[in-house]
């Protein structure tokens, strides 16, 4: 069967062949009624773009470039390139994926990489809020659009795809402190400041109930080392329980950490919840299959991947960085916690 075209798109929906066009590539121009009646026709009718014609056209390569820390280690990374690539099945990209490993040298030399192989723009989940800001604006403002998601650093000036992170920290401290877990063990990676928002989040929660902010229950780790990461928050345990203050809870700052301290309380045969509560921000998919199952601030993660390639994509339409500069955005999406039995007694 011959391919569908364009033309025969138009002709069936009784639409220019601009309309069409624009619809298929994500135009602002076109309303999203209009764009989803023909998007939807042409994935039905199993559209394909001439790519070579595309790319000659309008002189872009038709490629998005994506840089993660680890998509192998984590869940919610994996559920982002998931709605990523479900965006770029619409449209007709091709995505090339890159991994930081939460190194500040590494994510600049990917970002090198994919410059060198011409992409079109580059969705980025930075190292942390401050990594690498000045390449990345000039990056923006020479070579091609970047959105970032996930973490948000404030100093880079484009479209920015987020959680509620400040909502969901408070969330998760506000329930341990309900089922009266006092001593939270706040574990968090080792290049996020003060201003990080789900520090900020947990810090607020305390302060709403008058309860000190103990430095001691603060425990920053290298992500760039599982090794070094289990070591860390093993001897942050052991040490505030040889030292009688024990803690009873544990708050994960990330998908990674959350669910590794589960296997390492498990390890120290400490029980959970008994002893230590856990809950953090995690995106597994498998929350019962744990022993016990897991509370955890749950992110949006594939609509923060899709929404974030077509933000992009709107950006790469641009003609001129003062147009793309009008479209720039911080979008929040909201986050929603799950309790299970890693925070309630039986």
């Amino acid at each position: 069967m011959a391919n569908i075209t364009i033309k025969d798109i138009a002709k069936a929906l009784n639409f220019s062949v601009s309309t069409i066009s624009k619809a298929l590539n994500n135009s602002y121009e076109i309303s999203a009624e209009t764009r989803k009646i023909i998007i939807d026709y042409a994935n039905q009718h199993n559209y394909r773009p001439n790519r070579l014609a595309k790319s000659l056209k309008i002189g872009h390569t038709n490629s998005i470039g994506v840089i993660v820390n680890s998509f192998f280690s984590s869940t919610f990374l994996a559920q982002v390139l998931d709605g990523i690539h479900k965006a770029s099945y619409e449209v007709g990209s091709d995505i090339i994926i890159m991994q930081s490993y939460e190194n500040v040298d590494n994510e600049r030399a990917c970002l090198d990489s994919l410059i060198s192989k011409g992409v079109d723009g580059i969705l980025l989940a930075p190292v942390s809020e401050t990594s690498n800001s000045d390449y990345i604006n000039l990056i923006n403002e020479k070579h091609c659009p970047v959105v970032l998601f996930d973490r948000i650093n404030p100093d880079i000036k484009t479209t920015k795809i987020g959680v509620n992170e400040y909502k969901g920290a408070l969330e998760a401290t506000q329930h341990l402190i309900d089922i009266n877990r006092k001593r939270i063990l706040f574990i968090t990676g080792d290049k996020f400041g003060d201003n990080n928002q789900r520090i900020q989040g947990f810090k607020k929660a305390l302060k709403n109930l008058d309860i000190p902010i103990n430095p001691r229950y603060m425990v920053f780790c290298n992500l760039e080392n599982t090794d070094e990461l289990d070591e860390k928050i093993s001897k942050s345990i052991l040490e505030l329980r040889e030292q009688n203050i024990a803690p009873n809870a544990i708050f994960g700052a990330t998908d990674v950490i959350t669910t590794r301290s589960l296997g390492i309380l498990a390890k120290l045969k400490i029980k959970v919840p008994d002893e230590i509560a856990v809950i953090g921000f995690a995106n597994t998919d498998i929350p019962f299959s744990l022993n016990p199952s897991l509370s955890a601030i749950r992110q949006p993660a594939k609509d923060m991947g899709y929404m974030a390639l077509k933000k992009l994509l709107e950006l790469i339409e641009c003609e001129s960085n003062t147009k793309r500069a009008s479209l720039y955005e911080t979008v929040l999406l909201d986050t929603s916690i799950n309790i299970r039995n890693s925070t309630t007694l039986q």
